[in-house]
């Protein structure tokens, strides 16, 4: 199973952070800084799992979020972000998201959630 994970925040802080806690998990971590480079990265790489900030220059987490689902591909996606409204999570969900995390969040709930998310 692979074990290639996509990680998106245009904060470069909580994406060193991201990145540096996955790779000491074990995970191959694919890193973007806005929504375009991560739906190029996801198309090209294509991650068993993304991790995507909705706030995000170039296309939002929920863009992103539809277009992976539009284009079939089998990532799992994962939205970490501030916004943490009901409405805000509902979009999320509805745009295909498999899991919403809030910010600020436990490092290890996400190792846990994408644990759960590549069980076989």
């Amino acid at each position: 199973m692979s074990r290639l994970v996509l990680v998106a925040d245009d904060d470069e802080d909580i994406l060193a952070l991201l990145a540096f806690r996955l790779e000491r998990e074990g995970y191959d971590v694919l890193a973007a800084r806005d929504g375009g480079q991560a739906l190029a990265l996801a198309r090209e790489r294509r991650p068993a799992v993304a991790v995507l900030d909705v706030a995000m220059p170039r296309l939002d987490g929920y863009e992103v979020t539809r277009a992976i689902r539009a284009k079939g591909l089998a990532t799992q996606v994962v939205l970490l972000t501030a916004r943490a409204g009901e409405d805000e999570v509902r979009r999320g969900l509805e745009a295909g998201a498999d899991g919403y995390i809030t910010k600020p969040f436990s490092p290890a709930h996400l190792g846990w959630r994408l644990a759960e998310l590549l069980r076989p």
